[in-house]
């Protein structure tokens, strides 16, 4: 009966370690790290962010936390499409630029608008807060109003090692979680 159990116990272990040996593989794998981080509209990112000097990969983290990729997603507030531009802020971005033909509501329905306006905002958010990444994100997520008060009244720095200082749970958590795509795409899209 000693020996049954003994071979049991040996036999669950060796079944443990082999699949501890595969996961660590697979962890390892390229391709399970392209199938849980995954890039959709590559083309359409890649060329607004050479448009507007940008990581692609960058924008494709954004992308990720604001819609997974979801052209016609629309947020509780009203934000629209892929890059869940504000109504009011995708008004002012086609005021700012000329974007042709376009509309607010190409916005929420076109993958395409919604990545060039998206792009070209967090261009333009980064020439404000002086290619500060962090406030840039945070500016996107609160507003630029709501962030350079936080700066003036120095309720938050704008560092990255103080970004649980940012007075808006919602924002603080956007910014944390585009940094962390941010770099898993780094990691898993070397050649984007």
């Amino acid at each position: 009966m000693k020996k049954g159990k003994k071979f049991k116990r040996r036999r669950r272990l060796l079944l443990l370690l082999l699949a501890i040996v595969i996961g660590i593989l697979f962890i390892r794998s390229e391709w399970l790290g392209r199938t849980i981080y995954p890039i959709y509209y590559k083309e359409e990112i890649i060329r607004n962010a050479n448009r507007y000097q940008l990581d692609p990969l960058l924008v494709a983290s954004i992308i990720r936390v604001e819609s997974n990729f979801k052209p016609e997603a629309v947020s509780p507030k009203g934000a629209l499409g892929i890059m869940q531009l504000m109504p009011d802020t995708a008004e002012w971005i086609l005021k700012k630029e000329n974007f042709g033909s376009v509309t607010v509501e190409d916005v929420g329905r076109k993958p395409d608008v919604g990545i060039r306006l998206g792009t070209w905002y967090i261009q333009e958010l980064l020439r404000q807060f002086d290619g500060n990444l962090v406030v840039s994100l945070a500016a996107y997520n609160a507003g630029p109003g709501n962030v350079r008060q936080w700066l003036k009244n120095k309720t938050w720095s704008g560092e990255e090692s103080t970004i649980g200082d940012i007075p808006f749970g919602e924002t603080r958590h956007y910014v944390q979680r585009v940094l962390y795509y941010y770099g898993k795409y780094k990691q898993v899209h070397k050649n984007l």
